[in-house]
């Protein structure tokens, strides 16, 4: 550590006010080192900006009246940040632990549905509600039964991929061929080539749903690599958490903090 950076040591792990530590996973943040009120304080504190961008969508769904499924989701989004919150700071399985990771299913399945449930039929939707309901509560009572958490988060990997490539078709097979045929179809209904005016329409429409569809692919390419990045962080955490306690003390707080994989991920 330079000597010209300002540190403090670590203070060293205690027990805490919500001792002693019941869920099946704890992490690599030495327990109750800051306070005895949070028995991880930086994998507790995170999770404040997934509550803020979570609220803050929420409220753009209210102001510009989005779909209420977007809503739903993100009142998800506030669920799992504040699950996490709750848990990291208390690390008690029951309930925290599980509203912390159970949340991050229910929302995921949230997203399935908004995904496939587009430009489909009411009895499909449904049909796709009841599915995915079912889904639910078949992976919340098996893995509260397993009490694995490898289970689940071999579920949310599932289901988040099939969102993932979900969303990538409906970009590229569904919105992106409909921009190719709309000049066609005008063509086959009108039975006559399309007016310069209309056309200069047309064009103009094109761009812009180019140019959106170009911000989707930014859109997704930036949050796979944040999402695999933080994934990446967090694998590390857990392989090497020893090494990574170690330099932590050595370079003491506040720079220790960024050594703190699952506050990351």
């Amino acid at each position: 550590m330079p000597s010209w950076l300002p540190a403090i040591d670590y203070p060293p792990p205690q027990e805490g006010y919500w001792h002693p530590v019941t869920s099946t996973l704890n992490w690599c943040e030495e327990d109750y080192y800051a306070t005895i009120y949070s028995a991880e304080i930086v994998n507790t504190l995170t999770n404040l900006l997934f509550m803020y961008l979570a609220f803050k969508g929420i409220v753009s769904c209210v102001k510009y009246g989005h779909d209420d499924i977007f809503l739903v989701t993100f009142v998800g989004y506030l669920i799992v940040g504040t699950g996490s919150f709750l848990f990291h700071a208390t690390l008690k399985s029951d309930p925290m632990q599980l509203v912390d990771e159970l949340s991050m299913i229910y929302t995921t399945c949230l997203m399935c549905y908004a995904t496939f449930s587009y430009s489909k039929s009411r009895l499909f939707a449904l049909t796709l509600a009841i599915s995915l309901v079912s889904l639910a509560i078949f992976i919340t009572l098996y893995y509260h039964y397993l009490q694995d958490p490898a289970f689940h988060q071999n579920a949310y990997a599932v289901l988040t991929a099939i969102v993932v490539f979900r969303s990538i078709y409906v970009m590229e097979f569904s919105l992106r061929s409909s921009l190719r045929k709309e000049a066609e179809e005008y063509e086959s209904q009108n039975k006559k080539p399309m007016t310069a005016g209309k056309e200069n329409i047309l064009r103009a429409d094109n761009r812009r749903d180019q140019k959106i569809l170009k911000m989707m692919w930014w859109m997704i390419a930036s949050g796979l690599s944040i999402f695999l990045g933080g994934f990446a962080i967090w694998n590390l955490d857990n392989e090497y958490c020893s090494t990574l306690r170690s330099w932590r003390r050595q370079v003491g707080l506040p720079w220790g903090v960024l050594l703190e994989g699952h506050g990351w991920w």
